[in-house]
């Protein structure tokens, strides 16, 4: 199964369309969002692109492939608008015999998170990287749309590897499991 993740849209749609695109190309079977879906929040400056009914588009057009978590900047009103589940908080998804824990991140990350021989992906901080820290793997795709590195990034999973991609398909971060 091929697996895409994607964190932090912010309702901006700048960089959507290459996301499609790419995850038609690696002909992933699922998206994953890591919240953080339309508001743009009170930190950042307006940007262009900005287009709340687009990304709400964009995520309906995935919707059976989507698997979307709640972030900090996700209200009740964007669940409840939106033609496709937002999970609250924490899920996991098991594949290639590998549990992934999935959040966004402001509630659970590397500094707070202790389970044993765990994955756990999460978004919020802006910044792609991929961590192994007490038996614990810590992933993070960046953001999209508001990279604090000014370089948007996403992940593929595909055969127990995880690899990060800047927009321009260079490879910044790449995990082989055993």
């Amino acid at each position: 199964m091929k697996i895409m993740f994607i964190s932090d849209i912010h309702g901006i749609k700048t960089n959507l369309e290459k996301i499609k695109k790419k995850f038609l190309e690696f002909n992933c079977n699922k998206l994953v969002v890591l919240g953080d879906l339309y508001y743009i929040g009170p930190r950042n400056k307006m940007k262009d692109g900005y287009d709340i009914q687009y990304v709400k588009e964009f995520l309906e057009s995935f919707k059976d492939k989507l698997i979307c978590i709640r972030g900090n900047c996700d209200s009740e009103v964007d669940i409840m608008v939106s033609d496709f589940p937002i999970i609250n908080e924490l899920s996991m998804i098991s594949i290639d015999e590998h549990d992934i824990y999935l959040t966004h991140g402001h509630l659970y990350n590397e500094n707070n998170w202790n389970v044993e021989n765990s994955i756990l992906i999460y978004g919020h901080f802006h910044i792609p990287f991929i961590k192994e820290k007490d038996n614990m793997l810590f992933i993070n795709p960046g953001s999209i749309s508001l990279p604090k590195d000014n370089n948007p990034t996403y992940i593929i999973y595909d055969n127990n590897k995880f690899t990060i991609y800047d927009i321009n398909d260079k490879i910044v971060a790449q995990k082989i499991l055993n």
